[in-house]
């Protein structure tokens, strides 16, 4: 029954009642006379018009009622399927982000398996490799061993001759008791030929030490003069940016409904997006300083802009890709511009302009290479080399490191491969590939790139590592070594990035030294946390020392 219709019905119930009254109370005025019966109709006639004035409001006030009851109804009934519509797009977008984060980490250790695999098949083969080796020297060594052994005997069976010859002459010359002038002049000069063939190496000796140790001082001066000509900043690098905001307010904006903006904007940016209790700031974190400051940039944007939302997020990304690219080309001219050189390709200076926003050790990249670069300059300078041509090796050594992220391998040799790639000289390249030592140095270019290279990184302030973290790795490193048998001293060289290890050459042969530095690399491996590469180098020497008297 609708409202409307129980409205009728108690309004039918009142007239009715009202009927009734009035037939009573007729009844039992009969005696009053007919003066009342007339006024009895009167008022029966204005209960009628109230009734149906009743009636009326009534449908009317039912009417309205029902029309209030279905507006109200139809409006929940929509506000309901827009929350479940909205619910259900949050359900789903969780959904498809945990069903993509779910394929990631399969591709993730599908991938670490596959290198995993390729690292046994890989220390397998170079097993097998020093397996064939040492059979090979064993073969060679029985060879060499018999070769030496009848080379002894035929060495004593000469000695024997010689004597023989030697007593005969004696007796000859015993016999004939003296000597014919020319046998005699001919056994003095080779006497005073012999004499002066050993003050001559006496001399030269005497020389090249004298030599070396000039070279040397020298040497030093020049380094010092370089190094205390250098002047640079301290090294300042973190891992995290901050971003200061209008208002605390925006903070909000930034998460957005149910935090589907922060999450946006991570999972596009890759960089982590911290919001605390700081006021009117946010953090972003991120070990990749080049998607940090591209994050940066595009937060910054979205914050002066307000409009925060998926779509929008990822459009100021791109565009902010673009302006860090831009910014990359710039520190990379300044860098050409600071150091005084030219003509190189677009695509070097690009590269090298990306590395003002990594780090090695907290030191900035490409403020050391410039820093680099200046000092080879100064030190080419002082011995008359090509300054240019030394300044630009200094410059693109470790230009390598803007790709280690992309590519495998180390930074020295992918640096080399990119240099000749967009036509640098080779002498540039040689120099770029051996500054640590992966290539043998063979000119005086790489020679003087390591040195830069050596006093860029270690002068003070350069690099942030702690002292004491780092005279515990030092110590740690030789204590490794030393712990071997056969280990006389040990030095870690090069700021701990190689190991030299000289053994006793009674104790330890030379597979056992391929041997040894296999295992102590491999406990090394196991026991330290280092950046980068560790060279071990097994050193056996013999020695013969004779004094004359």
């Amino acid at each position: 029954m609708s409202t409307m219709e129980v409205v009728v019905f108690i309004v039918g119930l009142g007239i009715l009642a009202l009927l009734a009254v009035m037939v009573v109370q007729m009844s039992k005025s009969k005696s009053i006379g007919l003066q009342k019966v007339a006024a009895a109709e009167h008022e029966l006639e204005e209960a009628r018009r109230d009734a149906t004035r009743i009636r009326s409001d009534a449908e009317s006030e039912a009417r309205r009622a029902a029309t209030d009851i279905r507006t109200t109804a139809d409006t929940e009934a929509a506000e309901t399927r827009r929350q479940a519509d909205e619910n259900a797009s949050a359900a789903l977008a969780r959904a498809r982000l945990t069903r993509d984060e779910a394929e990631h980490e399969v591709r993730a250790l599908r991938s670490e398996v596959r290198e995993q695999r390729l690292d046994i098949e890989r220390r397998e083969g170079r097993v097998a490799e020093r397996e064939t080796r040492l059979d090979q020297s064993q073969r060679e060594l029985d060879d060499r061993t018999r070769e030496l052994t009848e080379t002894e005997a035929k060495i004593d069976t000469k000695k024997a001759e010689l004597a023989s010859i030697e007593a005969e002459r004696q007796q000859v010359l015993e016999r004939t008791a003296g000597l014919s002038a020319e046998e005699a002049k001919a056994e003095l000069v080779a006497t005073i030929e012999n004499d002066a063939k050993r003050q001559a190496a006496i001399i030269v000796r005497d020389i090249e030490h004298k030599a070396q140790e000039e070279g040397e001082k020298r040497a030093r001066k020049i380094i010092t003069a370089s190094i205390q000509r250098l002047a640079t900043e301290q090294t300042s690098e973190s891992v995290v940016s901050v971003l200061h905001l209008p208002s605390d307010d925006m903070k909000g904006r930034i998460i957005g409904r149910e935090g589907r903006n922060i999450r946006t904007f991570e999972q596009v940016t890759g960089v982590n997006l911290i919001i605390d209790d700081t006021p009117e700031a946010v953090l972003l974190s991120c070990f990749d300083p080049v998607r940090r400051e591209t994050a940066r940039i595009a937060l910054e944007s979205l914050v002066l802009d307000g409009r925060i939302h998926p779509h929008r997020i990822e459009e100021v990304y791109e565009r902010s890709k673009g302006e860090v690219e831009e910014l990359c080309v710039r520190a990379g001219e300044d860098a050409l511009v600071q150091t005084g050189l030219t003509d190189m390709h677009p695509q070097l200076v690009q590269t090298l302009g990306t590395l003002r926003y990594r780090t090695s050790y907290g030191q900035n990249v490409l403020k050391h290479l410039i820093e680099s670069a200046h000092v080879a300059g100064m030190m080419a300078s002082e011995i008359g080399l090509d300054r240019q041509l030394i300044k630009r090796s200094a410059l693109l050594h470790d230009i390598g490191k803007a790709l280690t992220h992309e590519v495998e391998g180390s930074h020295a040799l992918i640096g080399a491969d990119l240099a000749r790639k967009y036509g640098e000289d080779d002498d540039v390249v040689h120099a770029i590939e051996a500054h640590h030592n992966e290539v043998e140095p063979r000119t005086v270019e790489a020679i003087l790139t390591q040195a830069a290279d050596a006093i860029s990184g270690g002068r003070p302030g350069a690099r942030r590592e702690s002292l004491e973290a780092y005279v515990k790795r030092l110590e740690r490193l030789e204590e490794i070594a030393n712990a071997h048998d056969g280990v006389d001293k040990v030095f870690a060289m090069q700021a701990g990035r190689e190991v030299r290890v000289m053994v006793v050459p009674d104790v330890v042969d030379d597979i056992q030294a391929q041997v040894l530095a296999r295992d102590i690399a491999k406990q090394v491996e196991e026991e330290l946390t280092y950046p980068g590469q560790i060279r071990v180098t097994v050193v056996r020497e013999s020695r013969a020392i004779e004094t004359a008297r």
